[in-house]
């Protein structure tokens, strides 16, 4: 029978674990599910490009990874394949600015052996002294990007989500693997949280740069962990300039951004937030009509 520590293998055994290792956070961020603006993905990876990190974990991917509903890429050059790029599901050791250890789990949202999953991370909190747990994605909402983006917050304790969410009640949703994550990670006792960064909708399939910066700063606010931001400031300055030429170009476009801006300054004006979104009027992507689909379509090309 398949056990939760058959899922993974350490792969440095030098690092600190059990109780006396120094108290660490858990970042993850997993490819599969939501992701808007390539938040999650992007706040990974620049956390990776600029800070100090190594492996200390490798999941065995081929046990949970459906690889016809998510197939990876190869490369043809000429008369033959080359660069299989497989999927990855990698657990690091990283260093912020202040010398402090943290982990990232970061790669392929697992299809297969979900509840083995949450207790092989479970093991790994124990092992490495994990003491908060945090998720991070991107959810495209009707917001425009020429105001602050908003961040939805959970947790597994109350005292744990220091800002108020835009709504109230309950939802269905259909669920990820870092959802249920937290929901088992609090069933254990496990302090887990996370954070979803609301995109402009019109911008949901593009790399959005300024959403993985709010990810950043919320996880740095929320642990008091310096993480670096200058690239990512920079890199969302360039692309905040791109949208601007691009939606400036075509009427229908400003229009639609400035009804958005509009309605979030009048929601900003009634509720005393950084970042709201109006219950009522949300535009839907059908309203957004055909010239705003070119426009999007425009972007992607300037993208790549």
């Amino acid at each position: 029978m398949l056990r939760p520590d058959d899922l993974y293998e350490i792969v440095d055994e030098s690092v600190a674990t059990g109780p006396a290792a120094p108290p660490r956070v858990l970042v993850h961020a997993l490819d599969g599910f939501m992701d808007a603006g390539q938040a999650g993905r992007v706040a990974a990876d620049h956390l990776l490009d600029v800070l100090d990190s190594r492996v200390v974990a490798r999941f065995d991917v081929d046990l949970m990874h459906d690889y016809r509903a998510r197939r990876p890429e190869v490369t043809f050059a000429e008369d033959r394949f080359i660069d299989y790029d497989p999927p990855e599901l990698l657990l690091h050791l990283l260093v912020d600015d202040a010398g402090v250890e943290f982990l990232l789990l970061e790669g392929a949202e697992p299809d297969m052996h979900w509840e083995r999953f949450a207790a092989a991370v479970r093991n790994l909190i124990e092992r490495y002294n994990v003491t908060l747990t945090i998720g991070v994605h991107g959810i495209p909402m009707g917001v425009p990007h020429t105001r602050p983006l908003g961040l939805t917050a959970h947790a597994t304790r109350p005292e744990l989500v220091t800002r108020s969410n835009i709504w109230d009640g309950e939802m269905r949703l259909p669920a990820s693997v870092a959802s249920m994550l937290q929901v088992r990670l609090g069933e254990a006792g496990r302090d887990a949280m996370g954070f979803a960064v609301h995109v402009p909708h019109y911008l949901a399939e593009n790399r959005f740069p300024g959403a993985a910066l709010a990810l950043v700063h919320a996880v740095s606010a929320a642990t008091g962990l310096l993480l670096p931001s200058k690239a990512l400031l920079d890199e969302a300055a360039v692309t905040g300039r791109l949208v601007d030429e691009q939606v400036q170009a075509s009427e229908d476009a400003t229009a639609v951004v400035s009804a958005l801006e509009t309605q979030y300054d009048a929601a900003a004006g009634s509720i005393s937030r950084g970042s709201l979104l109006a219950a009522e009027s949300i535009p839907s992507g059908d309203e957004l009509g055909a010239e705003l689909e070119q426009f999007l379509a425009e972007l992607n090309r300037d993208d790549d």
